[in-house]
């Protein structure tokens, strides 16, 4: 009788083990096929051979240093032969110590952890998933994006239709991928806290290394974020993140990866952070970074692509190195301009009228265009009262300085004073015979200035306008040894009053005599107005357009000063167009996009075209080498060293107020130029001798070029322009001059002769 109990115990025990399993099938099933839409999806066929995981897009320079990434999720993938056997070898023991073993769940895990959770009562048993499951889990979101069915929200139901789904996923994914497959889409994808998505960046951020240069500390650090971002991060949690580390340690020495002594050395030493978030206020070519979005979103759009998760690879034209020299040399300037300008108006305010006078309400004018001005308007509506108030409380805030970031209490109003009176700069240089661009500096601080003045900003180039003046005359005819007199030039015009003499910089004119290289080397806006009185405004325009300027430019007399506003940008691709025979190429700095897996989706060409004769370009050359050559020029300044066993033309320029100081020059190998001035034009010195740009901007192009020079590997030498073959325009002017006397005596002759035939 009690045999038969017993056996009619067991076999209702066996048949409710086989009614639960087959029941567990079923709603594994039913799972697996959304029936009635109760579960919600599972990821398709498709979707397990492609997982999407968002890559950021990476950018390029030239010399294939990483220059930045643009990204949703900051994250970069890195194949299993790029990961460090610690990183692994902690994982699995940490997370998965029968990874190798199973396929894709771990029935043995989580037969303990329900012994332990269940039945003991033991919280430090875990969680029983493997790292196949954590990967299903990350990858598709299984409770979150794939929780859209009807009992998805029902409690405790919805997480075990979710386990459930990581459980089908993960068989799934170990049937599609390698073990090594897994563990590196595992690394590739976990958010590792302070915007690090996947190990590479992970190893970056936290230790400035790669990830296949990982320690066994370090590799420990990472993988204890596994287990929660926040609760372990070494840099807001580090005692947290310490035990941690000890804790993947010590499973490394349990399952024989390190042994006791390894462990007891590394345990006792502290974490080694060498922490960096990346930004994109921080490294070299920001201003440039800033720029070039524009173009790859209205590419990326254009051609279906996502620049913020496609994982493109863009290559760009700059090179790293000259736009580190670039940087430095905008910066050791712009230091020492700012300490001049500081003295110069010995702490009073710079913002002043032609006059010479402070602008009234010029800090409350600018307060209008802030964010906070918008804010606090949101609140009080036409109450300025109110409004002023509220921006005169002092606050916590960071601001810029040449020494560095300082932190300090301001109102807003006191930041606007404190932040208008830097002076900024803009650089670019470009490989004149191809168009590539080679550096670019927007300014002087991104983080705090992010205005680029090298495309975006626009500003009156004064005399730096004048070659392009010259070269419309010299095409139409001219030479540079054409004689005119230093004297005023008169145009009428609309208005009163009804005529414009436009003086020399000093106010004088001499009534000398010189040709047309001697007066654009001295910079005299008689010889330019004299040219413009004779080509006319609109034959200036024309031309300048043909060399690349697209800013508006009004067909008036006073053009030829510089009066109407240009870029950086334009002026030192007109002037490129000198170095390259007179073939204009339009500066361009992307030279191809490729995708995630390295296949060109675009090779990018420049636009060129000829808006010059070889003649009138090299004749332009040699008018600006005549800064540098002839007595009174105005790049006569320039380093010694620059100048021996080298050819270089140049161009200076200064606007009215000295509200704007600029600088071109060109070599063989390099055209480039600077702007330097405030922020606003009534911002400014008060003199010439500080406000020309052979003072303000000059000392910018000098530096740069001394540094590119020094550095044997660029390979960007010293030497001739190259001269065309055809060349017949004499350049000499005292070969030039006996030509002229000569025409002019064999003119006479005729002349007497038909007289005297009259007779």
């Amino acid at each position: 009788m009690k045999k038969s109990k017993i056996h009619k115990a067991i076999i209702a025990l066996w048949a409710i083990f086989i009614i639960a399993i087959i029941s567990f099938s079923l709603f594994i099933y039913s799972i697996s096929i959304n029936l009635n839409g109760w579960y919600g999806e599972l990821p398709g066929l498709k979707s397990l051979e492609n997982p999407k995981s968002d890559l950021s897009s990476v950018l390029y320079f030239a010399d294939n240093v990483e220059m930045g990434k643009y990204y949703r999720y900051n994250r970069s993938q890195v194949t299993f032969d790029e990961l460090s056997p610690n990183v692994v070898n902690a994982l699995i023991a940490t997370e998965d110590i029968r990874f190798t073993e199973h396929s894709g769940i771990d029935l043995y895990g989580l037969g303990r952890v329900f012994f332990k959770s269940i039945l003991m009562f033991d919280k430090s048993a875990g969680g029983g998933s493997t790292i196949s499951q954590q990967l299903a889990k990350i990858l598709f979101r299984t409770r979150s994006d794939l929780s859209n069915g009807t009992w998805n929200d029902i409690p405790v139901l919805g997480l075990v239709i979710a386990k459930m789904k990581e459980w089908l996923v993960a068989v799934k994914l170990e049937r599609s991928y390698t073990k090594k497959e897994i563990i590196a889409m595992y690394l590739n994808t976990f958010e590792f806290g302070s915007n690090a998505f996947g190990i590479k960046t992970a190893s970056q951020t936290f230790f400035n290394t790669t990830p296949d240069k990982l320690t066994i500390p370090e590799a420990s650090v990472l993988v204890g974020l596994c287990k929660n971002p926040n609760l372990y991060s070494p840099v807001y949690e580090p005692e947290n993140s310490f035990q941690r580390r000890n804790t993947v340690m010590n499973q490394m020495r349990k399952y024989g990866y390190i042994d006791d002594e390894a462990y007891d050395s590394l345990a006792s030493k502290p974490i080694e952070l060498d922490y960096d978030v990346e930004n994109h206020n921080d490294g070299l070519a920001t201003y440039f970074r800033g720029v070039i979005l524009w173009d790859l979103l209205a590419w990326s759009k254009a051609n279906g692509y996502d620049l913020y998760e496609d994982g493109l690879r863009i290559y760009t034209t700059i090179d790293s190195r000259m736009q580190k020299y670039a940087e430095e040399a905008v910066e050791e300037h712009m230091k020492y301009q700012q300490e001049l300008f500081d003295e110069h108006w010995e702490g009073k305010a710079p913002w002043r009228d032609e006059s010479g006078r402070v602008i009234k309400d010029f800090v409350k004018n600018e307060a209008r265009k802030t964010k906070a001005y918008d804010q606090w308007e949101k609140k009080f509506g036409d109450d300025e009262e109110k409004i002023f108030d509220k921006l005169r409380e002092p606050k916590n805030m960071k601001v810029f300085s040449w020494d560095g970031e300082i932190d300090t209490v301001l109102s807003t109003m006191d930041s606007i004073r404190y932040f208008k009176q830097f002076l900024h700069a803009g650089f670019m240089a470009m490989n004149p015979n191809n168009g590539h661009i080679k550096a670019w500096v927007g300014g002087i601080n991104y983080k705090y200035f992010k205005y680029d003045h090298v495309k975006q900003g626009r500003r009156q180039p004064g005399s730096t306008f004048k070659p392009l003046v010259y070269a419309a005359a010299i095409d139409n005819g001219y030479s540079p040894c054409y004689q005119i007199e230093d004297v005023p030039v008169t145009f009428e015009v609309p208005g009163d009053p009804p005529t414009w003499t436009p003086s020399n910089s000093d106010g004088k004119f001499s009534g000398e005599t010189m040709t047309l290289r001697q007066a654009m080397a001295r910079s005299l806006n008689s010889g330019t107005a004299y040219v413009m009185s004779k080509i006319g405004p609109q034959t200036v325009v024309d031309y300048a357009k043909r060399l690349g300027v697209e800013s508006p430019l009004a067909a008036v007399p006073s053009l030829c000063l510089g009066t109407s506003d240009v870029s950086i940008y334009e002026l030192i691709g007109a002037y490129s167009t000198f170095v390259n025979e007179g073939f204009y190429t339009k500066p361009f700095y992307i030279e191809r996009i490729e995708d995630k897996n390295g296949k060109v989706l675009k090779q990018f060409v420049p636009k060129t075209g000829e808006a010059l004769s070889s003649e009138t370009a090299y004749a332009m050359l040699h008018m600006l080498k005549g800064s540098t050559e002839i007595s009174g020029g105005t790049a006569l300044g320039l380093d010694r060293e620059l100048r021996v066993d080298n050819e270089i033309g140049a161009k200076t320029g200064t606007t009215q107020n000295y509200s704007d100081g600029w600088f071109v020059g060109v070599t063989k190998d390099l055209a480039a130029g600077t702007w330097v001035g405030g922020d606003e034009r009534s911002i400014h010195f008060r003199n010439i001798s500080l406000g020309q740009g052979a003072r303000m901007a000059m000392p910018i192009w000098e530096k740069f070029m001394m540094k590119v020079y020094a550095d044997e590997e660029l390979a960007i030498s010293k030497g001739p322009f190259k001269r065309p073959s055809n060349l017949s325009m004499e350049l000499d002017c005292e070969q030039y001059m006996m030509q002229q006397n000569n025409v002019t005596d064999s003119t006479e002759q005729i002349q007497k002769l038909d007289v005297e035939g009259i007779q």
